[in-house]
């Protein structure tokens, strides 16, 4: 599956609950874990592949995990970290979260989860649970931190340049014209 960029319409949308898990909805799973692998990726909502669902899939290192009509309650402290997107490639930028949280979602097999998350997991189970209400890590980017990643230097660190939330998406949207999205 292809990942679908800044300026596709389905990322501003709240995504549908699902309603039974079926051979379909595994299916979107399996294809969301494959192009999570291929992308080298922390997780991925399904809008981000073009279906309006309620699916998160994410592998912070420990194995992949499958959410399905997360919910997230009990959020804790509150710490300030880079993030990225999938669905805006080579931006960045310091977001806040919570530090710690509660997800309640169904897993693959429809059985009811409930895990505790912290730190990275945490972080990335809101990045994921925010596509699926229509919102990006842009959104709720901290004023003056967002710059384009654009390769590296001779010390290994990011090549950084700056930029405005307006000027970069004006560059996404200028790309999404062109391509007829």
């Amino acid at each position: 599956m292809k990942i679908v960029y800044y300026g596709d319409p389905i990322l501003r949308q709240k995504a549908r609950q699902v309603a039974r898990i079926t051979p379909e909805v595994r299916d979107l799973i399996d294809t969301m874990a494959e192009t999570l692998r291929e992308a080298q990726g922390l997780g991925l909502a399904a809008p981000q592949v073009g279906a309006n669902v309620r699916v998160v899939v994410y592998d912070i290192g420990e194995g992949l995990q499958v959410l399905i009509n997360p919910t997230i309650s009990n959020r804790s402290g509150e710490e300030v970290l880079e993030e990225g997107c999938l669905s805006l490639p080579n931006l960045h930028g310091e977001v806040a979260r919570a530090s710690s949280l509660t997800v309640k979602a169904r897993d693959r097999q429809g059985k009811s989860i409930a895990r505790q998350a912290v730190g990275l997991e945490a972080r990335v189970i809101q990045h994921e649970c925010d596509h699926l209400d229509g919102k990006l890590f842009v959104d709720r980017v901290r004023e003056g931190t967002l710059y384009w990643a654009l390769g590296e230097g001779e010390n290994g660190e990011p090549l950084r340049h700056p930029t405005t939330l307006e000027a970069a998406l004006r560059v996404f949207e200028s790309r999404s014209s062109r391509s007829g999205t």
